[in-house]
């Protein structure tokens, strides 16, 4: 009987320890960042965290002159363009992604993934340009006047649709927005899509299952932690997006009407027009005041997609 090879010794056991530390490390020093950038925002912001409290998130006035800040109008126009790219670029990157790993032929799947890609390359200022300069009249023209004729003297539509033709606005950012993020949550759905294991879905199609019941019955339980992931990449994209915005939702700081036309201001926006020229002080800390409270609104967001997982994975212990 031919003995077994013996087992090569462990040459080196302190690479282990040291990949150990250094992973160790590595997260030790992302959590401190963290926490550095969350008390640097506290201490910037505690003059006016001192002075208007919680009321701050709800006071839609932003008056330098007079020294009154509030940050509603920027909060509102945070999430209700990023809402709004959210609603248009998720099914159109879920369709992407569907097209790519299922329907596409093969000759088609590399460029155009590619081009999808290339999409993520160009400048965040270069959207904004051409949203300004092109799409912008193209929306007040074709749509917003249109639908201005159409709802005139119809209660709510009417006042959803107000406002002067310009082609600027919350809806306008929130299109620019969701092209913009459209490559990001694509790509990650294409890729997750990718993993399915091929003998599940011939399984499914073996069993007379059609494209739509593979992809939903199938392919999308076994990938939602990455669509979900590749869902909040976007929005938190979405979320942080500076120039662009500024470009195209108008820098107004007062909140008129509800209209989707509505010239607004997002915190972002209002960080990138007026930190540079805040005088220290008050305004300086409303400013930092509402950089705080986009930090909240990304760490709720990430949460609310943990806490879905989680919900999720209930569902389908139940089920089992």
């Amino acid at each position: 009987m031919t003995p077994s090879p013996a087992r090569p010794r462990r040459r080196s056991p302190w690479a282990d320890t040291l990949f150990g530390w250094t992973a160790k490390a590595a997260a030790v020093v992302t959590l401190g960042l963290l926490a550095g950038i969350l008390a640097s925002l506290l201490v910037g912001a505690w003059p006016a965290i001192e002075k208007y409290g919680l009321g701050f998130i709800g006071n839609s006035v932003w008056d330098p002159v007079s020294g009154e800040f509030g940050g509603l109008v920027m909060i509102y126009g945070t999430i209700s363009t990023s809402l709004i790219a959210l609603v248009i670029a998720v099914p159109v990157s879920f369709g992407i992604a569907l097209f790519l790993t299922e329907l596409s032929p093969a000759w088609l799947k590399r460029p155009l993934g590619t081009a999808i890609e290339l999409l993520a390359a160009v400048p965040s200022i270069v959207y904004g340009m051409w949203g300004l300069l092109v799409f912008g009249p193209i929306l007040a023209t074709f749509v917003q006047q249109p639908l201005q004729a159409l709802f005139a003297d119809v209660p709510y539509l009417g006042a959803l649709v107000s406002g002067p033709p310009v082609g600027i606005g919350i809806l306008s950012a929130g299109i620019i927005l969701a092209i913009m993020i459209i490559p990001f949550i694509a790509s990650v759905m294409r890729d997750v899509f990718d993993v399915t294991p091929p003998m599940l879905k011939e399984s499914a199609y073996a069993l007379g299952s059609t494209t739509w019941e593979v992809v939903f019955k199938v392919v999308l339980p076994y990938t939602k932690a990455g669509v979900i992931g590749g869902i909040m990449l976007g929005l938190g994209r979405a979320l942080g997006e500076t120039m662009a915005v500024t470009f195209v939702i108008g820098n107004f700081n007062q909140l008129d009407t509800l209209s989707l036309f509505q010239a607004a201001n997002s915190i972002t926006s209002a960080l990138a027009n007026e930190f540079a020229e805040a005088a220290s002080g008050l305004h300086q800390a409303a400013l930092i005041y509402l950089g705080l409270v986009l930090f909240f609104i990304t760490f709720v967001v990430l949460s609310l997609s943990k806490l879905l997982l989680v919900q999720l994975r209930k569902r389908e212990g139940a089920k089992a």
